[in-house]
């Protein structure tokens, strides 16, 4: 009789860590990093109105913020993992509406792109707090981050390349990334995560979980930075390409900027060590103070577009040093009965500034130019530096607690006394 000898790691999947979600955070990266620069000029090709390109993000923000809020409540009919799986099939139907090529399909596009990107996010950050500590989350952000840096910094340029060279092409490379990462999701056999509730507590239904939201301040100040960072790269990632066509530069400058700007998420591993000598709070407040000072400035040289160019690549960096920072104190402050509910709120950043950017965006357009809207984003970043300046000043430091034992009695009557020194973080 012949012993089965089976690999422990195909009866048992290893326990997901830091490492495993930035592999499944890069190759998500690929389907979306090279269709970002894209969207913009298509919709833009298609409408030919600048106005018009931003009602219908406004529209497509408004609708996927509502199917965000409700991502918690369809996982008790659907669950995570096949969740999951559908905003990876909605990146691959994106694809093929907008190689469709009309106005219509390419609105119908990028709806189901935005919509997909809201329901990974969910259950992406759902698997994480399942399965990241909290004093690990830091590491986990700057790796997801690293790990992205590849697709990120060569998908934007050369998304815009395959798109002057052949139409379809960024959007079949975005459905291959989508496939790929089907299946590694599949293999990393995730599930649908490790499910932490009271005893017999009903389902929380979307009112539920936002009123839980609202009676704690650091996730609403939380939230709050993720939205204004988000929104300030909503104006540059869709208003810098417009703005550099209406400027006279080459089409393909957008694309080029956002890539050499997403190549600073090499840097990300130094701007963890700078964080961890200083805390969150002042990483937050340097990165929104600074930033916001650079999309100013980027306004008043707007007659020059070259050095207009160069202010708002300077200020990505600081947006990047946000993406590491700004989301931690909502992370660090979840209830580990609350994870799924709470990363669906927490997604809404995204579809709200998808909302905002826009609808500002189209208030300011109608009294003036677009470069308007740079100094706009910079003055919102302001006000999320005065915001953070109420965190706590040591949030997200190392600390040392020192524990005495109780005095035991030695030889001889002789007192001893031992110390255990364990270390966390401020939370």
């Amino acid at each position: 009789m012949f012993q089965r000898r089976i690999p422990e790691w195909l009866r048992h999947a290893p326990t997901p860590g830091a490492k495993g979600f930035a592999v499944l955070s890069g190759i998500e990266s690929i389907s979306r990093g090279i269709l970002i620069s894209v969207f913009p000029l298509v919709m833009y090709r298609a409408f030919q109105d600048t106005l018009v390109v931003s009602e219908i993000y406004f529209f497509v923000g408004i609708i996927s913020l509502v199917c965000g809020l409700l991502v918690p409540w369809l996982t008790r009919f659907i669950p995570r993992r096949w969740m999951y799986s559908l905003g990876a099939v909605l990146f691959i139907v994106s694809s093929f509406l907008a190689i469709e090529g009309s106005a219509i399909s390419i609105a119908l596009a990028l709806f189901s792109y935005t919509v997909a990107v809201v329901i990974l996010f969910v259950c992406f950050n759902a698997y994480v707090l399942d399965y990241v500590a909290k004093v690990e989350l830091k590491r986990s952000e700057t790796l997801r981050l690293f790990y992205s840096a590849l697709a990120w910094s060569a998908g934007p340029a050369g998304g815009v390349w395959l798109l002057q060279w052949w139409t379809p092409a960024p959007f079949l490379v975005s459905a291959l990334g989508a496939t790929v990462l089907l299946v590694v999701f599949w293999w990393m056999r995730l599930g649908d995560g490790k499910l932490i509730t009271k005893a017999r507590a009903p389902t929380p239904n979307p009112v539920a979980f936002i009123q839980h939201f609202f009676v704690q301040p650091r996730l609403i100040a939380g939230w709050l930075f993720a939205v204004i960072k988000s929104c300030s790269w909503w104006v540059y990632i869709v208003y810098l390409p417009i703005y550099a066509v209406e400027a006279g530069l080459d089409e393909r400058i957008g694309g080029i900027a956002l890539s050499i700007s997403n190549s600073l998420l090499f840097l990300t591993p130094f701007m963890l060590m700078w964080i961890e000598r200083n805390s969150v709070r002042y990483a937050i407040r340097v990165g929104f103070l600074v930033g916001g000072g650079v999309f100013v400035a980027a306004t008043f040289s707007a007659s020059l577009p070259w050095i207009t160019v160069g202010f708002l690549l300077l200020g990505t960096l600081f947006l990047i040093l946000l993406d590491i920072c700004a989301g931690l104190p909502f992370l660090m402050a979840v209830r580990p009965s609350e994870r799924t509910e709470m990363s669906a709120v927490y997604s809404t950043f995204r579809d709200v500034s998808g909302i905002i950017s826009p609808g500002v965006a189209w208030l300011v357009l109608l009294v003036a130019p677009i470069s308007a809207l740079f100094a706009t984003a910079g003055l919102g970043m302001f006000a999320a530096w005065a915001v953070a300046g109420q965190l706590h000043p040591r949030l997200g430091v190392r600390r040392q607690v020192t524990v005495s034992k109780p005095n035991d009695i030695a030889p001889n009557n002789i007192k001893a006394d031992s110390q255990v020194v364990t270390e966390g973080y401020h939370t």
